[in-house]
């Protein structure tokens, strides 16, 4: 039977072209976004939300998925959400990044997986769900924090990728908010019956301990190719009886020939604790656990140790001196002695610049501004912030705000074209330094114009790490349309910042 759906136009830009997944919470079809020239994205229909209007999931779809989102923006292992809506029908719908992997529900259907793999796709699912669970503020700045609640091997996609090997996706968390927050759903269960934890069976409101109820479910079954918990029969009070009150099977008893470290058998057996102040408090608990492990077992390492130990043989002949890095003072004496290139416009611009000492590469924006501009912000609020666009071409857009309460904002935004090498090292220079100087021209001044003052800024420390991250993914994205599409995009979402980053500033 035909999918009356297929060739469909939604929102009069996403035209539907096939099913390419289904489940009890909805529909997957992809997609292309005609407004990019065909970009494909994967688009969601949230069929619970028409089927039971008590749970008043569509009140609360837009902020949702737009927490949803910014959720995306911050983590590598978060499929991320562009768009969300509601289709003629009275239907929400959510957008998101179309990514060709594999489930690792397949993949454990093909066997069990050996130790190296297992450590590599734990650590990430770990690192998406304790993004999640640190969660990240709202309109009001309160910092919220998301539980997952669905937590299961068919919500866990391994997307290949030329850098990392294997790059772990969680899927599925735009629902699992929206489940979460409203306080009339603890009434109703929702989610997985075989991975559901003691408390989310009896309809409570959850913490982040039973999202790792479940992760403990679906970690046993990566080693063992089974169930740690059997019902009798697929229902509700089956699986309610068996979360309860039987034990999980122990990894000898489905596997014996299976030979694991006792401190991971120890860790995953903790995760699956009927009580949840017996189970592991955080994920970031289990990521400690799992470090060891990694190191331990983790081929990479191996490989890499034996190509050490190979070239600690190889004679050399003179180790080069390693040079002093220069001072701040002789940094910023340096930086001072610079003249506005003569390829720039003598206007008011931005754009990144790689300045290189005699001993280090340093991240630095040159601006332009207008005397009485530089004046009235030499002594004010610093403010930065990265924005990252994976689809339809990798762009990184670089906020500064300079902020007093007399002035106001002063906006800074550099664009980073991450498919070229240039952007690449700016972004990989902010990422390791964690701070950058900015060069202040004055535009009144004559040609060639001196720089008129220094400024330093610091980067947070989990900005740092997603640049990084950035670097690394961008390297095996493909563009699918112009960069300038991207700065379109970005653009918007820079506008939409604006207003909530005055008011942090002020």
């Amino acid at each position: 039977m035909t999918d009356t759906n297929n060739g469909r136009l939604l929102d009069n830009r996403y035209q539907l072209v096939e099913l390419i997944g289904s489940g009890a919470m909805g529909r997957v079809y992809l997609a292309k976004d005609t407004l990019l020239g065909g970009v494909p994205v994967a688009v969601k229909f949230l069929s619970l939300t028409i089927q039971n209007e008590k749970l008043r999931l569509r009140e609360r779809f837009v902020q949702e998925a737009r927490t949803c989102a910014l959720l995306g923006q911050r983590s590598l292992h978060i499929v991320r959400v562009t768009d969300y809506g509601v289709d003629d029908q009275g239907t929400p719908f959510y957008v998101m990044e179309y990514l060709q992997g594999e489930s690792l529900s397949d993949i454990i259907r093909a066997g069990a997986l050996p130790l190296p793999k297992f450590l590599q796709l734990a650590r990430q699912i770990c690192l998406g769900l304790q993004c999640a669970h640190e969660g990240i503020p709202n309109e009001e700045g309160v910092i919220c924090p998301i539980i997952h609640r669905d937590i299961k091997p068919s919500n866990i996609l391994v997307v290949q990728d030329a850098s990392l090997g294997q790059l772990v996706k969680v899927l599925d968390f735009g629902i699992a908010k929206l489940r979460q927050t409203d306080s009339e759903q603890t009434n109703y269960y929702l989610g997985t019956l075989a991975y559901s934890s003691p408390e989310q069976m009896e309809g409570k409101e959850l913490d982040s301990r039973s999202d790792i109820y479940s992760l403990g479910v679906m970690l046993f079954e990566m080693l063992t190719g089974k169930m740690p918990l059997q019902a009798e029969t697929h229902s509700f009070g089956g699986w309610y009886k068996v979360h309860h009150f039987q034990q999980p099977r122990s990894f000898e008893s489905v596997r014996p020939q299976l030979k694991l470290p006792k401190a991971l058998e120890n860790l995953v057996m903790s995760c699956l604790a009927k009580k949840p102040e017996e189970r592991p408090q955080t994920v970031g608990d289990i990521l400690k656990a799992l470090e060891p492990l990694d190191q331990r077992f983790s081929k990479g390492l191996q490989l890499g140790e034996r190509i050490g130990s190979t070239l600690t043989k190889v004679p050399i002949v003179a180790e080069p001196k390693p040079q002093s890095p220069l001072s701040d003072t002789e940094i910023e004496r340096l930086i001072r002695q610079q003249s506005w290139p003569k390829n720039k416009p003598t206007a008011e611009i931005v754009f990144a610049h790689p300045f290189r000492s005699s001993s280090e590469k340093l991240a630095t924006l040159w601006v332009m501004l207008k005397k009485e501009d530089i004046q009235k912000r030499l002594i004010c609020k610093r403010y930065n912030q990265f924005l990252f666009l994976m689809s339809p071409h990798p762009m990184l857009l670089w906020i500064t705000v300079l902020y007093t309460r007399d002035a106001g904002p002063k906006w800074l935004p550099c664009y980073l074209d991450m498919k070229t090498p240039p952007g690449q090292e700016m972004a990989r220079l902010l990422g390791e330094s964690g701070r950058y100087r900015i060069v202040l021209f004055a535009l009144e001044d004559s040609r060639p114009q001196p720089c008129s003052h220094v400024m330093t800024v610091s980067i947070d420390a989990s900005q740092c790490q997603l640049l990084q991250q950035w670097v690394t993914t961008s390297q095996s994205l493909i563009s699918v349309a112009s960069a300038n599409m991207s700065k379109e995009l970005l653009k918007a979402e820079f506008d939409k910042l604006k207003p909530q980053i005055i008011k942090k500033l002020e």
